[in-house]
């Protein structure tokens, strides 16, 4: 529905990128929680947004699927230039950014530009 909304009739290249193309026809409840969580960036992604918010968009992820959503995610900000807004306890993924805000109990406790931005593949996990 959100792709109708946003009159994005090229979804179906999102759903095969997060490795969700086998699951198209399923219902929520038939997914697994990584699977439901791919499905939620997909719905994002498949609006176009000029900003996306993710919150933990790895936490239910394996290491080589979370790379595969991150790598994605990377790809079509740089093609389609949105801003990315993530929450993440994985502080690995900040060299993946531009800028990095740390927050510590609702504070900001460090803020600093990455000079280079790694990818998705080049990050600790």
């Amino acid at each position: 529905m959100g792709a109708e909304l946003a009159h994005n009739r090229d979804y179906a290249e999102a759903i095969n990128a997060l490795g969700l193309s086998e699951k198209r026809g399923k219902f929520p409840h038939e997914l697994s929680g990584g699977e439901q969580q791919r499905v939620s960036v997909a719905r994002a992604l498949a609006k176009k947004p000029a900003a996306l918010f993710l919150d933990e968009p790895t936490g239910a992820l394996d290491e080589a699927t979370g790379r595969q959503v991150l790598d994605y995610i990377g790809r079509l900000r740089g093609e389609l230039g949105f801003t990315v807004i993530m929450v993440t306890h994985n502080a690995n993924i900040a060299d993946m950014a531009k800028t990095v805000i740390k927050m510590n109990s609702g504070k900001i406790t460090e803020q600093y530009r990455n000079r280079s931005q790694k990818s998705a593949y080049e990050i600790g996990w």
